[in-house]
């Protein structure tokens, strides 16, 4: 006879977000968002097959950016709508409790299959537990919670089978969950347990870097999945040929979007970034020990975890400069700036050729492209850091396996002695701009009970 209250699924890194419109003048325009690509069908089913398949109730763990607030860009009506500033019309609102809670109802509304397969599956006395991931921070505010629970649980029900936790969940005192964005500097939450600030006299959710570079960016880059690297993560000339095949049509000024978008995130970050946490000191433990218990944990665990985050990104500002590309913009600038002030001193004193201009320029592009092909991404170097905090985590919590998400890549091994998985991602993933060759797998870990043990393997549910 099984010891365990539960057999345990882990998923994440779902993505929900609102369906693009089709734009007729705009071919391919973000088409992996558009309502034909959701997954709401196949979850459906999948809650199905865990119900079919296991012999004890399900514990379903939804372990970050289950939903993609950053990627939303319906806008409200009405006095909401008056509120928003002239970006926010354009790249998506932003973070105030209430822009929250709009953005919500509209990802709840657009996924009516997946919210009624949730609501069936707690009603038959599963439980669900959702982990709050980078892309779904926004799920910190007390009333976008109460509308999830309003959606997913009928009237009398027990509340106990529906959980939030801030960024981690003990699984029957064998299994630590995270979705892994804490080790993540470019993604990380600054303050976990109170990620609020004030900003013109109203409380907003400090949103990481990742976040502001995807609302400022990539909301403007419609040809570019920000879920799939390969599509953004590029050489020069790869860059420059995907520009001239596609992009020139429909955004010819691309260049100009990037360079807006781009010093729009270094402004956000920083100042964000160096803002003081709106928090009361008083009720600072009141809130570990909330959060710990939801959890399943202890004060102390929660404690010790913080402590193994890592230092974000933004208080190095030369570290966001680089991510985003304007240190080679800033110094091409002043390389043809040193270029066009040889030639005119040269001017004043003889007639020269235009070659005073282009010679030491052309020598200096062939310096920063030196420059450039040296630089690597940290941001990607950072995505498995997490990987390093397993054994460390695990002792602190005494489980014998950890699970994270995040990086979107399936991985099941053993990391001294402890077991490491994470299932990947369910978010669409196609390797051309058509959205016709679909790559994405959707996997889930399985931790089924076997009498006093548990045993966790990662199992396909559907194939790409």
């Amino acid at each position: 006879m099984s010891i365990h209250k539960y057999n345990t699924a882990v998923i994440g890194d779902l993505h929900l977000s609102d369906a693009e419109p089709v734009h007729p003048k705009k071919p391919y325009w973000k088409n992996f968002k558009q309502a034909k690509h959701f997954i709401d069908e196949s979850f459906e089913g999948f809650l199905a097959h865990l119900e079919s398949e296991s012999d004890l109730p399900v514990e379903l763990i939804l372990n970050g950016d289950i939903f993609d607030y950053d990627s939303v860009m319906s806008l409200p009506e009405g006095e909401l709508y008056e509120e928003l500033s002239h970006m926010e019309k354009k790249i998506g609102v932003d973070a105030h409790e209430d822009k929250s809670l709009f953005k919500t109802k509209v990802i709840l509304d657009q996924h009516y299959v997946f919210v009624q397969a949730l609501r069936s599956f707690i009603s038959n006395g599963n439980k669900v537990i959702f982990i709050i991931g980078n892309h779904d921070i926004e799920l910190y505010w007390p009333s976008t919670q109460s509308e999830i629970r309003k959606r997913l649980l009928e009237s009398g029900q027990n509340s106990d089978n529906l959980v939030f936790c801030e960024w981690y969940y003990i699984s029957e005192n064998d299994t630590l969950i995270e979705h892994g964005h804490q080790y993540d500097p470019y993604c990380l939450c600054l303050d976990p347990v109170n990620p609020l600030i004030m900003k013109k006299k109203e409380y907003k959710i400090r949103l990481p870097f990742g976040n502001l570079a995807n609302r400022f960016i990539m909301n403007r880059f419609g040809l570019k999945n920000p879920h799939h690297d390969e599509s953004f993560v590029k050489t020069g000339l790869e860059f420059v040929k995907f520009f001239l095949k596609y992009e020139i049509k429909i955004q010819p000024f691309l260049v100009f979007d990037w360079l807006f978008g781009a010093l729009r995130t270094l402004r956000r970050s920083l100042e964000e970034g160096f803002t003081p946490a709106s928090k009361d000191p008083l009720t600072y433990q009141s809130k570990i020990e909330e959060i710990a218990k939801k959890a399943k944990s202890k004060p102390g665990a929660a404690l010790s975890l913080i402590a193994l985050h890592a230092h974000p990104a933004v208080h190095n500002p030369f570290k966001i400069i680089r991510e985003l590309w304007l240190d080679r913009f800033f110094l091409m600038v002043l390389l043809m700036s040193m270029s066009w002030q040889i030639f005119t001193t040269h001017s004043l004193f003889a007639s020269v050729s235009l070659w005073w201009f282009a010679v030491p320029l052309f020598l200096s592009l062939i310096f920063l492209g030196y420059y450039a092909q040296g630089i690597k991404s940290e941001v990607h170097q950072n995505l498995n850091a997490g990987q390093q905090k397993v054994p460390i985590a695990a002792k602190l919590v005494n489980v014998e396996r950890v699970v994270h998400g995040h990086t979107h890549i399936p991985i099941d091994k053993t990391i001294e002695g402890v077991h490491f998985l994470n299932p990947g991602s369910w978010s669409p993933y196609f390797d051309d701009i058509k959205c016709v060759k679909n790559r994405q797998s959707k996997r889930y870990i399985w931790i089924e009970s076997k009498g006093d043990t548990r045993e966790a393997s990662i199992e396909m549910w559907e194939k790409a």
